[in-house]
């Protein structure tokens, strides 16, 4: 499986979609560090965090854009995918490479994307 011992960030700050993608993530066999709920602690985590191979990220965290999230992750090369409600020309605009997976999302899509991104 694609995804197994893969170690995934969600950041995600709705607390019930951030434990069913934990749930899906672990049933395909990934590893799961987070969920994180606000900017700040998305930021300080992946800065203590010693490997992450992807992350998940909502595009809105507490009525604050994670754009600065998505700004280290692309400088620390960490790839990651947007789980968002925004349309996709708000995220294509500033990140055009990044995958976002429109909320609600198909678990299937979403676990999809994130192994493309990670191949």
């Amino acid at each position: 499986m694609p995804l197994t011992n893969r170690r995934i960030l969600i950041v995600e700050d709705e607390y019930m979609l951030a434990q069913d993608l934990q749930l899906e993530l672990e049933d395909a066999g990934a590893i799961v560090i987070g969920p994180e709920a606000s900017v700040r602690s998305a930021l300080s985590h992946i800065r203590q965090e010693e490997r992450i191979d992807a992350v998940i990220l909502d595009v809105n965290l507490g009525g604050q854009f994670a754009f600065p999230v998505a700004d280290l992750l692309h400088a620390r090369q960490i790839p990651f995918i947007f789980a968002s409600g925004y349309e996709d020309d708000v995220v294509k605009s500033r990140y055009p490479g990044v995958v976002n997976c429109a909320k609600p999302f198909v678990s299937r899509q979403l676990l999809l994307s994130l192994e493309n991104v990670l191949h």
